[in-house]
């Protein structure tokens, strides 16, 4: 097995004990290694970089291990006024000095400190949790939000602008098969519909950013809060992971997706949409979390466009699982006919679930900036 053999390659002492695949459905091909030594046991996480998401994957590990380095130093430099012990991976140098290992079929190997005595959760269950959702992103902002962005690579071109995933859409809804899969489904129609109703909103940040109001910055790029570790013990945040996705972007996207992910228990595979909503009590914990740290380096204007970054967010998905099933079903992974439809539904409902409610996200909003 490649993976045995790419895991002996990096500097962590000890003999291998055992190589165990872990996150089934993730992206990368994962793994948890254990070596053992006389006297002690090291763990760490061992993947393979999907090339066919990844283009580039050196850019994809400079982008994070410049990122890792600069934000260790400052949780170095903020640790004894600290109210927790933060973490983020590392990335553990390969034999020959590298930050991967290339086998012999050309694929990309890295290694990652593990973030133990910690758990991530499928979905946010109480206020408590949502909160400290929103705190780590916004830490994890702070932290790297003075990180010179010209030194990061796009490694994931139009990955989190809604307006090319709206061209793409356009692009597929002239296609025979889309034309077939609209006539086959009243549903479908529907759907189709609803994303006429929105293109005028498409544009909002991305003209935001050209009229010079928003900025780029370092970005995480996939927050949602699965990639949320909790202590075990004191039961705060104390990680964020998946790192992958790092790169210039609007912060906004970060913080509209993690309250797409964190605030609607339903989740993203329901089939009955009357469960679909923004809970707001959820909204509001994860809201006064994200701003306990952020909101020193948001500008007036940053917090004028935070409503449109989860309202854009959510339509953004919908879109995406949208246009995926007319298509056919050829980026996101499905285990049943009709699956991206469904998906795009739910996404959708969610969209109108918060547009139902902006009067009070604002409130909220204001509340905290």
């Amino acid at each position: 097995m490649i993976a045995e053999t790419i895991a002996t390659q990096f500097e962590v002492p000890g003999r291998l004990v055992s190589l165990q695949p872990i996150g089934a459905g993730n992206v990368n091909d994962t793994y948890r290694v254990i070596l053992r030594t006389t006297f002690s046991e090291e763990q760490y996480i061992l993947q393979r970089i999907n090339q066919a998401v990844f283009k580039d994957p050196a850019a994809v590990m400079s982008n994070m291990k410049a990122v890792t380095d600069h934000a260790h130093c400052k949780i170095e430099e903020e640790a004894d006024h600290a109210d927790r012990i933060w973490q983020l991976p590392r990335v553990i140098p390969a034999c020959d000095g590298g930050d991967f290992v290339v086998d012999g079929e050309g694929e990309f190997w890295r290694a990652l400190s593990m973030i133990a005595s910690t758990t991530n959760y499928e979905k946010v269950a109480i206020p408590e949790h949502a909160a400290e959702a929103g705190l780590v992103l916004g830490h994890f902002q702070r932290i790297i939000s003075d990180f010179p962005i010209e030194e990061l690579a796009d490694t994931l071109p139009g990955f989190h602008i809604t307006p090319g995933y709206l061209s793409q859409y356009q692009g597929n809804l002239e296609t025979n098969a889309a034309q077939q899969r609209l006539e086959a489904s009243a549903e479908a129609r529907r759907l189709s519909r609803f994303v006429a109703d929105r293109m005028e909103f498409v544009r909002v940040l991305e003209d935001a950013l050209e009229k010079g109001e928003l900025s780029l910055r370092p970005i995480h790029g996939d927050p949602k809060i699965t990639n949320v570790m909790i202590d075990n013990f004191t039961g705060k945040g104390t990680s964020i992971v998946d790192l992958d996705t790092v790169k210039p972007g609007l912060i906004h996207y970060d913080f509209g997706d993690a309250v797409r992910s964190g605030c609607n228990p339903a989740g993203e595979e329901t089939t009955d949409l009357s469960d679909v909503l923004l809970d707001l009590d959820l909204c509001e914990a994860l809201v006064r979390g994200y701003l306990r740290e952020a909101k020193g380096f948001l500008t007036d204007y940053d917090k004028q466009y935070l409503y449109d970054s989860i309202r854009l967010i959510t339509f953004e998905l919908g879109l995406r699982f949208f246009s995926d099933y007319l298509a056919g079903d050829v980026y996101f992974k499905t285990s049943y006919e009709g699956q991206n439809l469904n998906r795009a539904r739910v996404q959708f409902a969610l969209c109108e679930s918060v547009e139902a409610r902006e009067g009070k996200i604002r409130e909220i909003l204001e509340k905290y900036c």
